[in-house]
């Protein structure tokens, strides 16, 4: 008695994908199988070794047109299963209806929403002017750089002739629906700080632990500031605001030594809206401040800030939202609070809007016993066979003549 759909979502969520070892061979096969099923053209991409690019393509009646790229990824979060109380990989649907899987909401529901969405449409006859794309793509959760970020720079990508993306958003736990036409700009900050080695019985002076000390206190005092910033105003999302968090601390060699080194490692989330060379300038003086020997590098440091228009007379988000408006869905355009492939699609100046159709859901990627109602995932496939005619007719812009 279950939905195709919701068997076809499980046997998905069945394939372990979860890193550092996904199978992504298997979720390739699967995809594919499923697509060419559906009379969908297919094409797979190796941007690097082991790391292939599924795409599959419903051609329009017009494919001189820009297209429409549905984008997700395969791959998976690491689990703590003796914190889950279904085995992660199982799929389990328990007696409300929810789904229990790692991917449940991040993002293989979205994967076969957009699928069944275009199975449905298909089903129906119905033939659209612009091409759709949908790609799905390896190693987003490890940051994309042997996935999309290594694609969008390839002639393939180039080929699809992109002209607006659906990529990622993230579930909402209150009536609304969240929509992303931003990110944050991840910066990975690793300060190393010299000083002086000794005896551990001694006060030695100009110690990197001492440096590292003020290091810290700067770093963290920032991070107070900007979390009772977004508790002090109402109207800011996490997504408004620089996250600051310390992930790393190195140092040390034995209990009766001071290390002549330190190092910490912060990941920090920068909203579009801040000078990006202010804030590094900012990051150099706390460095500074805690004397000589003090300096960082960066292991991520990304500069683009490209937002994705959300004005009425975009035609791209005139369609989105005008259906969003018949379906009476409530909208809650927010700012991404981290990062996702979307970040690489608008670097080469593609418009991309973050959308996960999960309203009335905790938000639980990454998180144990994650899962996803089978009314809400259903519910999603409604939204996006709405949604996907209107992108798909958007008429002909001035560029394309």
């Amino acid at each position: 008695s279950e939905d195709p759909s919701v068997t076809l979502f499980r046997e998905y969520l069945k394939i372990d994908t979860v890193h550092p070892k996904p199978d992504y061979d298997a979720a390739v096969r699967f995809l594919e199988h499923v697509g060419t099923d559906m009379g969908l053209a297919c094409q797979k991409v190796e941007v690097c070794q082991g790391r292939v690019v599924l795409i599959l393509t419903w051609q329009g009646t017009n494919p001189g047109l820009r297209s429409i790229l549905l984008n997700s990824h395969t791959d998976v979060v690491p689990v703590f299963e003796e914190h889950w109380t279904y085995p992660p990989f199982e799929a389990v649907k328990d007696s409300q209806g929810n789904i229990y899987a790692r991917g449940a909401q991040d993002m293989k529901c979205v994967s076969i929403q957009y699928l069944e969405a275009i199975r449905r449409l298909k089903a129906e006859g119905k033939r659209f002017a612009r091409t759709i794309h949908l790609t799905f793509v390896p190693d987003e959760e490890v940051g994309g750089h042997k996935g999309m970020e290594m694609f969008v720079q390839r002639p393939e990508f180039r080929a699809l002739n992109v002209g607006f993306a659906l990529d990622e958003g993230l579930a909402s736990p209150s009536d609304t629906f969240s929509v992303f036409y931003g990110e944050k700009s991840p910066w990975w900050i690793k300060v190393k700080c010299v000083g002086s080695p000794g005896h551990g019985s001694r006060f030695i002076s100009n110690t990197a632990a001492e440096k590292m000390h003020k290091v810290i206190t700067s770093f963290l005092a920032f991070r107070e500031s900007e979390k009772q910033r977004l508790k002090s105003d109402s109207s800011l999302t996490l997504g408004d605001v620089t996250s600051l968090n310390m992930t790393m601390l190195e140092g040390g060699v034995s209990f009766n030594v001071v290390p002549s080194e330190m190092a910490a490692g912060f990941d920090i989330r920068i909203p579009p809206t801040v000078d990006l060379k202010a804030f590094e300038e900012q990051v150099a003086s706390w460095c500074r401040g805690a004397g000589d020997g003090v300096t960082y590098e960066f292991h991520q440091k990304c500069m683009d800030q490209h937002v994705t228009s959300t004005e009425e007379s975009d035609p791209w988000w005139k369609a989105f939202s005008g259906v969003c408006r018949d379906m009476k869905l409530q909208l809650k355009l927010e700012i991404f609070p981290a990062a996702t492939d979307s970040r690489y699609i608008r670097a080469v100046r593609h418009p991309a809007i973050g959308f996960s159709p999960m309203n009335c859901t905790p938000v639980l990627l990454h998180d144990h016993n994650e899962f996803l109602n089978e009314q809400v995932f259903l519910r999603g496939i409604d939204i996006y066979a709405r949604l996907l005619p209107a992108l798909a007719s958007v008429p002909p812009l001035p560029a394309e003549g």
